[in-house]
């Protein structure tokens, strides 16, 4: 593995942590809060105008053409500053199987939009029972299209979402990927209050009828294998985003205990405290390092299934690791709301939630060891 970023993509992460660093200080982070703001505007338009949206969109739509990568160590930046901007979704989620997978009439459609800044996306994958490429939401044809018929329980930005992007079932039995309106008629979202506090939608789908030029991409690649490409380069956004989170964590935590005084010395100078210290920067580490091969593989077109898996386990139970040594070492300030550190908390419970568990994982690389 190359630990070195290009230009580009190093250029795409000082621009993001430039940017949400000015963007989403603590303060702005309150006032969004207090008015009950899922996304930061500001920070939102900033990111579009500088061209981290689109940079892994191709250059004839307004994007840099640049890989996963690029984007990946965007969305470290969002980690380590909690920032409320729907990059995961809209560019990871959304923007790339469009660039992968569409038709030129799809990618023409939707993606100057994207890197614009004005188009959020969001995808529905998930369902309550059933793995994403085995959708229960069933498209049935009706016309010269389809009709729509589910649930998507949980939708990360789907109340800001003006597409969405929903696996559902064809008659034949296989998944077919459907790029929907959210005004389009029958479709409704509720919202869902989450562990962060930043609400998802509750997508109801009663009979939403919607063009067979609705269907991601032209039939030569089937929608299960377009579901599972999207899942890999989700769950890898994920851990480069707990990367962030952690690292945050630790320094807010370093910088409290190096100040925090107690029989008049700092508490970072006691064994308990400094040890707790040195397991978070090592979890910390491991992290990082498992999450940026998981992005290098994908970014560089090797097999990444297992290098996926061994950064989900060590987001999930890693992650969650450091930030609760990083708010015990805080004493009654870690929970204080008027602090940064719960931030990061709520996002690392929500991530192990939304990765699973840790034994999952390990049985999963464990299948694949086996198998291999």
């Amino acid at each position: 593995m190359d630990f070195n970023l290009n230009d580009e993509e190093q250029a795409i992460s000082d621009l993001a942590a430039q940017i949400l660093g000015d963007k989403s200080s603590h303060e702005r982070l309150k006032e969004l809060t207090a008015a009950d703001d899922r996304i930061d505007d500001e920070a939102w338009a900033a990111l579009a105008e500088a061209g981290v949206l689109g940079a892994a969109i191709p250059e004839e739509y307004g994007g840099l053409g640049l890989g996963f990568l690029a984007t990946a160590v965007a969305l470290q930046q969002v980690g380590a500053t909690a920032s409320p901007v729907p990059l995961l979704s809209t560019a990871v989620l959304g923007a790339m199987p469009i660039a992968e997978f569409g038709t030129d009439a799809q990618k023409a459609a939707h993606l100057p939009s994207i890197a614009d800044g004005s188009l959020i996306v969001a995808a529905g994958l998930y369902e309550e029972g059933t793995v994403p490429s085995e959708p229960e939401t069933v498209a049935v044809p009706d016309g010269d299209g389809y009709r729509l018929d589910g649930v998507k329980p949980m939708v990360e930005a789907g109340l800001d979402a003006g597409l969405l992007l929903i696996p559902a079932r064809l008659p034949d039995g296989s998944c077919g990927v459907f790029l929907v309106p959210t005004d389009a008629d029958g479709l409704s979202t509720l919202r869902v209050e989450v562990t962060t506090r930043r609400p998802v939608a509750r997508v109801e789908l009663a009979g939403v009828q919607v063009g067979a030029d609705a269907l991601l991409g032209d039939g030569t690649t089937s929608g299960a294998d377009i579901v599972q490409w999207i899942e890999l380069r989700a769950q890898a956004g994920m851990c480069m985003i707990m990367a962030g989170a952690a690292r945050a964590s630790i320094e807010l935590a370093a910088a409290y205990t190096k100040e925090r005084q107690q029989f008049d010395r700092p508490i970072a100078t006691f064994q308990a405290v400094s040890n707790r210290a040195g397991d978070s920067y090592i979890d910390t580490e491991a992290i990082t390092l498992t999450a940026w091969q998981a992005a290098w593989r994908i970014d560089q077109g090797l097999p990444a299934d297992d290098a996926v898996a061994i950064a989900k386990w060590w987001a999930a139970d890693g992650g969650f690791r450091v930030v609760h040594a990083a708010v015990h070492v805080h004493g009654g300030v870690g929970v204080d709301r008027d602090y940064p550190l719960h931030r990061y908390f709520l996002m690392a419970r929500q991530m192990e939630l939304t990765l699973g568990n840790g034994e999952e994982h390990l049985a999963a690389l464990g299948r694949s060891i086996a198998a291999g």
